[in-house]
């Protein structure tokens, strides 16, 4: 899937650190599959830096890997999970959350409002989300983790990375040598420090060959010992 991220330069590099809290769907880098809406808010985000805006693009890998990679929630209308979700992570004293992958409809400035109401009972649930039937179809995708920055990919980079591909046979190995399942093969190459490494595009790992990785995974105490 083509997707979009609007804001006052060229995303060259992905920075979690740097994203604002308590949005829609937390803390994040966000991203939507709708040209028009990220040019909007690159306009509206430039003009408060004093620039044009950009959009970049991006490839997301929606793919049956990335389920398994990451934990992956999908609102596909506003309902009453989605606004609930959305007040939860607009409160800064709410609990988080420990999905990688969120996606589903924004709460646009309209949206936004009409949420005030309800916090405040001017409107009820019921008659809130009716509005929302007739409202504008809108998306957006956040990121939340770095594994969740593998599955998305600047279209206009010289170098294509290739950790996904990597990972399989790195995990299908690691299974067949340890006795692990699926699930804890994942889990130890997910928070091993070779996989740090290998997602750092400066290290320039990922042009390496999966066995040489594997090797290195073998090599890092702690990680791989059962």
């Amino acid at each position: 899937m083509n997707v979009f991220h609007g804001s006052y330069l060229k995303i060259e590099e992905i920075d979690l650190s740097k994203s604002q809290p308590n949005k829609d769907f937390g803390q994040g880098f966000y991203v939507t599959k709708f040209y028009h809406h990220a040019e909007n808010w690159a306009k509206i985000i430039g003009r408060k830096h004093h620039t044009e805006g950009v959009v970049t693009e991006f490839i997301y890998y929606d793919s049956p890997f990335t389920e398994r990679l990451c934990k992956v929630k999908h609102f596909k209308s506003y309902d009453e999970e989605w606004l609930d979700f959305v007040i939860i992570n607009r409160n800064p004293l709410s609990a988080t959350y420990d999905y990688d992958i969120v996606e589903g409809p924004i709460a646009n400035d309209k949206v936004q409002r009409r949420i005030f109401d309800y916090l405040k009972e001017k409107i009820n649930k019921t008659e809130f989300l009716k509005e929302l039937e007739h409202h504008e179809e809108t998306h957006q995708i956040c990121f939340c983790t770095l594994k969740s920055l593998l599955t998305l990919e600047c279209i206009d980079q010289n170098k294509i990375l290739n950790i996904i591909h990597l990972s399989e046979p790195l995990i299908d190995q690691m299974m067949e040598d340890f006795g692990l399942n699926e699930m804890e093969a994942a889990d130890r190459f997910y928070t091993s420090n070779t996989f740090q490494q290998l997602s750092n595009k400066l290290t320039g790992f990922y042009l390496k060959t999966w066995q040489e990785i594997y090797e290195m995974l073998k090599i890092e105490s702690g990680i791989i010992k059962r």
